[in-house]
C-alpha cells in the first residue's frame, strides 16, 4: 500500500526547529516562517482569505476607475496590485500578501534577518525604526523575485532594490522629512522617477517617471475596524497605468512596501 502525497502546507523545518518551512506538495521551498510559539507571541489575528473583500478594496482604492485590463497573472504583469499587511496584535516581523484585482494571490512579502535581539528591541521599544530592515518579495510559487533592504537610518530612509541573486536594480531614496513626502528612484546615479505624496498626511501617492508623467498610483485603503483599532497593519492598492520595463517595473512593485516601512511603520 502506497502512502498518499504530503499535502502542501507549513511543516517544522528539519534544520531549524524554531521555523516552519513551506512544502508546495512536491518539494520544499525557500519560504519560512516562525514556529508556533513565535506566532502565539505575535498574536496573529488575520482572517481567512476572502476574494470578495479584495475586490471591494480595489473598488474603493481605485474610486471606481477600474483598469479593465486583463493582466498576466504575475507580480510584474498585473495592472492592479493589492498589498495587504498581515494583522498581528503584537508584531515582531512584517508580512504582506499581494493579490490581483480579483483576489487571486500573486505572492507575498516577508521580513527576513530578524534576530532574537532585534525582535526583542521591536517588542519592548520603538528603536526598531532606526535599524536595518530586510524584505523578500516572493511570487505565487514562493520563489524570491526581489529583495528590498533599508539600511539603518536616522531621519531619511534609503532602500536598496536588488534581484533575487543580490544584483542591484536601483535605490529608492527619501528626499525630504517635512511637508509632502517625496522618494526618488535612482539607478546608476540617475533619477528615473519617484513617489510623491498628494497631501502632508501622505496617505495617497503618485508615481511618476523621469519625464514627470504619472505611471502608477498608490492608495491606502481601510482594513476594517479590528485591523485599524488594534494593529499597525495597513492595506494598499497599487494601480499601474501601463506596462513597465525594469528598472521602473521593479521599483513600482517595491513602492508600497517602501512607503509602509519609511512612513507608516516608523510612525507607530
Amino acid at each position: 500500500m502506497t502512502s498518499s502525497p504530503q499535502p502542501a502546507g507549513w511543516y517544522p523545518d528539519q534544520q531549524n526547529s524554531r521555523m516552519y518551512r513551506w512544502w508546495d506538495g512536491q518539494a520544499w521551498t525557500a519560504d519560512t516562517r516562525p514556529s508556533h510559539d513565535a506566532e502565539m507571541i505575535e498574536l496573529d489575528i488575520e482572517g481567512a482569505h476572502d476574494p470578495n473583500r479584495i475586490r471591494e478594496q480595489v473598488a474603493r482604492g481605485t474610486q471606481g476607475r477600474g483598469s479593465g485590463v486583463v493582466g498576466g497573472g504575475t507580480l510584474f504583469s498585473e495592472p492592479v496590485l493589492v498589498v495587504n499587511q498581515r494583522a498581528k496584535l503584537i508584531e515582531m516581523s512584517n508580512e504582506f500578501g499581494v493579490f490581483d484585482q480579483n483576489g487571486n494571490r500573486l505572492g507575498g512579502v516577508v521580513q527576513v534577518g530578524q534576530s532574537t535581539l532585534k525582535k526583542a528591541i521591536r517588542l519592548l521599544t520603538n528603536y526598531d525604526q532606526f535599524l536595518t530592515h530586510r524584505f523578500e518579495i516572493r511570487d505565487a510559487n514562493h520563489s524570491t523575485v526581489l529583495k528590498v533592504t533599508r539600511p539603518a537610518k536616522v531621519f531619511k530612509s534609503r532602500f536598496l532594490v536588488t534581484k533575487a541573486d543580490d544584483s542591484p536594480i536601483g535605490e529608492i531614496v527619501q528626499e525630504n522629512v517635512f511637508g509632502k513626502i517625496r522618494l526618488g528612484f535612482v539607478v546608476n546615479g540617475q533619477k528615473v522617477g519617484g513617489i510623491f505624496a498628494e497631501n502632508w498626511r501622505a496617505w495617497n501617492f503618485v508615481i511618476k517617471d523621469h519625464a514627470d508623467v504619472e505611471i502608477a498610483r498608490i492608495t491606502k485603503t481601510w482594513g476594517g475596524f479590528v485591523k485599524a483599532a488594534f494593529t499597525t497593519a495597513d492595506n494598499y492598492v497599487v494601480e499601474i497605468h501601463r506596462p513597465l520595463r525594469d528598472p521602473l517595473a521593479s521599483m513600482v512593485v517595491a513602492s508600497a512596501l517602501t512607503i509602509d516601512t519609511a512612513l507608516k511603520q516608523d510612525d507607530r
